[in-house]
Parts: C-alpha cells; sequence; structure tokens
C-alpha cells in the first residue's frame, strides 16, 4: 500500500460531494424548487463505473466458482481432515489449526502443534513449543499457485510439481492429484514432527525425516486397518482398490474437501462485479476507489487479491524459527525455498477474501486486528523497530529477535515512503469488509458427527 494520493485531498471527494448536495436538496425543498435526488444518482454511478473499471486494469475479478466434486470425494477428505488417526501420536488432525469456529484458523499468532492440550486460544504445549508460523485460513486455495508461506509447494505452467519431497513425490502420486498444488499441500504436516508427526512414541516418529515415502506408506498402513476408511477410499476413486492406493489419494481428498466446501464467491464485492450496483454501500465503494487507487492492488490483485508472489513487508521476527539466523530463531522465508538471498524475509502475499475473518495477520500473526496490520504499511520501517512485544502472547514476549536492520535491509521497496493517513487507513478496513462471503461467518456445518478411527474431534 502506498502513500494516499495528495491529489485526493486537494479537492471534495465523491462521499463529500454527496454531502454537500443532500444539504442543497434540503434546501432546494424548502424554497419549492424540484428535488436533487436525480443529480446525487449519477454522482453514484460515476463512482461505480470508476470502481469497475480501476478493477478491470488491475485483473481483479469475480472469483469463478468451484468445480464440481463428487460427494464421495468430499466426504472422504472431511474425515481424514478431522481424524486424528493422521497424527503419529493419534492427538491432533489438520483441522485442530484450521478450526471451523476460527475461520479455519486458530486464533494465534503461531499454532501449536502434537503434544498439546486445548484449541485455538487455549491451546498450551507442556514445553511451551510452538510451530514457527501462523497457520494461513483455508479459504479458496485452489486460486493459489503456491502454498504455505514460503511457497514450497507449487506447479509450474508445464505442470511439474515443486515441493519438498523432490523425487519422492513420483509421477504416479501427482497422477492422482485433480487440484493441482492444493491436492499436495496436505501431504506435507502429516511428516512435519512439530506439527503432526511427534518425535516419540510411534511408529511414524521412527521413521527417518527424509524416508517422506515411507512416512506416507505408514499412514496408508493406519487408515487400511480400518475397514470404513477402505469402503470410502474406494468409493471416491471408483474402479481402483484400497491396497492399490498411496498417500496422494489421501492428500487429493482433503484437497476435494477444501474446494467443495471451502470456496466461497457469493461476497459483495463479487456481486458488484456481477453487476449489481447495489452490492457495495458508499463507504465500501470508496474504500474500493482508494484501495485500487493506491499501492495496494500491485500485490494484492487478480480474483483472489493476491499476485502470487513474495514480499518482505518488514513484520517482526519471533517464535522459534526456522533455524535460520546466527541462533537458529530466525526464519529466512522464501529464501528457504529458492536459495537466493533476495528472497530473505519474504512471504507469500495473502490473498484477502474473507480476510476480515482470518486474524491475527502476517506470517507471524504480529497483528490481532485488521486495522491493526494495515496500519503497520504505513511507515512501516518506524512500526518494526517499534514493535511492542507486550502485544504477543506472554510466552512469545521474548523470543523477538534483534533483527529490524537485517529485515530493512530487504524491505519490499514498493513500501518505501509510504504514509497512510487514518482515514485512508478506515475506509480500506471498510473496504476489506465487502470481501466477505456470509455464508463463511459460521463454518460449523463443517464439523463432521464422527470420523472412522472414533477418535475424538477438535471442533
Amino acid at each position: 500500500m502506498s502513500q494516499f494520493p495528495k491529489s485526493a485531498f486537494a479537492g471534495l471527494t465523491v462521499f463529500s460531494l454527496s454531502l454537500i448536495i443532500g444539504a442543497c436538496a434540503d434546501s432546494s425543498r424548502n424554497s419549492g424548487l424540484a428535488p436533487t435526488a436525480s443529480v446525487v444518482a449519477p454522482l453514484s454511478q460515476a463512482l461505480i463505473a470508476e470502481v469497475r473499471a480501476l478493477a478491470a486494469t488491475k485483473g481483479i475479478t469475480a472469483l469463478a466458482d468451484a468445480p464440481r466434486v463428487r460427494p464421495a470425494l468430499v466426504q472422504l477428505g472431511q474425515a481424514l481432515a478431522f481424524d486424528k488417526e493422521l497424527s503419529g501420536n493419534r492427538d491432533i488432525s489438520c483441522m485442530t489449526c484450521h478450526l471451523p469456529k476460527f475461520a479455519t484458523g486458530d486464533d494465534r499468532s503461531l499454532s501449536i502443534g502434537q503434544g498439546a492440550s486445548g484449541l485455538g486460544p487455549d491451546r498450551v504445549h507442556p514445553t511451551n513449543a510452538f510451530i514457527a508460523r501462523n497457520a494461513p485460513s483455508l479459504f479458496n486455495l485452489l486460486a493459489m499457485k503456491s502454498l504455505f508461506w514460503d511457497g514450497r509447494v507449487s506447479v509450474d505452467q508445464g505442470g511439474n510439481y515443486h515441493t519438498p519431497a523432490g523425487a519422492q513425490l513420483t509421477p504416479a502420486m501427482t497422477a492422482v492429484f485433480e487440484f493441482g498444488a492444493l491436492s499436495a499441500q496436505p501431504m506435507f504436516p502429516v511428516t512435519s514432527r512439530a506439527e503432526m508427526r511427534g518425535d516419540n512414541g510411534n511408529e511414524l516418529a521412527a521413521i527417518p525425516d527424509n524416508d517422506l515415502t515411507g512416512i506416507w506408506a505408514g499412514l496408508m498402513a493406519r487408515l487400511g486397518k480400518i475397514p470404513e476408511y477402505r469402503r470410502m477410499f474406494e468409493a471416491a476413486y471408483p474402479g481402483t482398490k484400497f491396497d492399490q492406493m498411496n498417500f496422494a489419494y489421501a492428500s487429493n481428498a482433503i484437497a476435494g474437501f477444501m474446494v467443495g466446501q471451502l470456496t466461497f464467491t457469493n461476497t459483495p464485492w463479487d456481486r458488484f462485479l456481477r453487476g449489481g450496483d447495489d452490492a457495495l454501500s458508499e463507504a465500501q465503494l470508496e474504500g474500493a476507489k482508494t484501495f485500487l487507487s493506491i499501492r495496494c492492488s500491485i500485490c494484492h490483485n487478480g480474483p483472489a487479491f493476491t499476485d502470487n508472489e513474495f514480499h518482505n513487508v518488514a513484520l517482526a521476527q519471533f517464535g522459534p524459527g526456522e533455524g535460520d539466523g546466527a541462533n537458529g530463531h530466525d526464519d529466512f522465508g522464501r529464501m528457504r525455498v529458492t536459495g537466493n538471498t533476495a528472497d530473505q524475509y519474504r512471504f507469500r502475499t495473502t490473498p484477502l477474501r474473507n480476510v476480515e475473518l482470518t486474524g491475527p495477520y502476517g506470517h507471524d500473526g504480529a497483528f490481532a486486528s485488521l486495522h491493526a496490520f494495515i496500519d503497520h504499511y504505513s511507515e512501516s520501517a518506524n512500526k518494526l523497530h517499534d514493535f511492542d512485544p507486550a502485544s504477543l502472547e506472554s510466552s512469545l514476549q521474548s523470543t523477538v529477535q534483534p533483527t529490524a536492520d537485517a529485515i530493512l535491509a530487504n524491505r519490499d521497496t514498493i513500501l518505501s515512503g509510504v504514509v497512510l493517513p487514518p482515514a485512508t487507513i478506515d475506509q480500506l478496513t471498510v473496504f476489506m469488509s465487502a470481501l466477505t462471503d456470509p455464508a463463511a461467518r459460521n463454518l460449523t456445518r463443517l464439523n463432521p458427527g464422527r470420523v472412522p478411527s472414533g477418535l475424538p474431534i477438535d471442533r
């Protein structure tokens, strides 16, 4: 986001003119002149047309509806996503950190993985262990070209998959995938010791970290011992016997669940772009004009409001880190994937659909409110230097790394000179409320009544 154009303050905004015209209308009625409603309407129409034209120049269109996903695949994916059978010690599921009641997040800055108790903000670990990054939401992931904060799972234009598994993700596996990079994404949290697999106490933990094939085979062996899962897999993939399947079938099913149940395309913004002149309020229209006129839309563009690229937006580093830096508690972001020092501290551009529901914000969840996160983009260098650890939960306050200067040395140049007046931050926040699909506000319908393993469900 960038400095609000000074020219916008040189004259009156459309909103201000509307107020003046409204006052004139009262005077006209008192003097017996014709009402001025016909004057106000063209102003609104002009703003509507301007916002639509700006959106078109940014490639921001309504999001396409999700492809139809066969019900048996959605049902299998839902069961797997909520089933703790996929974790080493059977104590955590995929959805433990992506809870429907928290808009597919966990309402935490940094997630807490296996070995913990409680859910969301009440989750605690006996040794205060954290996952290095914030749990991203699961909305509209089919629109994403790369997944995870560092983009370590992606598919290129030639259909080639790029993942941490390298050659262990075989052509036989990728042939199963129906949803691109999203089909590959669930294959990796199950291999992480901190997230799901555990350090000891189970047969999966005993498998070497670099033997992903062995971990995946171990998971399928577990699932194969549950007759209901065998039936569900074969119903989801007609003509293929369970014993012929590998974990790619499970991963693809979880992706099918996300595509079928977590794609939301009926936001006020979508309705506006499809021709609904009354879909947005006047304040949302003004906010949209501002968003599309300043630097926000350089990175947040396209149907999902992301450029699918990676940027350093000067966020403080705290938590356990990813093993980077002198003390191992830093996180070099995209550089961990590419090896390019220019990518240090860069993270994937957050898609903005349903964003008002998905805090805390940033790869580290440094900001609890959307308004505060937008405000960070204004004079971000000062904000980083002045970052207050007291805003974090007590267990994280002492983990803030003294890396502000290193982060700023590689800060994205898009942020240079950005100053956002408070009124502009308010406008942008209001606009982003137009990106929320009403159906995403209550996701309790996603919680299954039970899972085939019989293990308890986190909900």
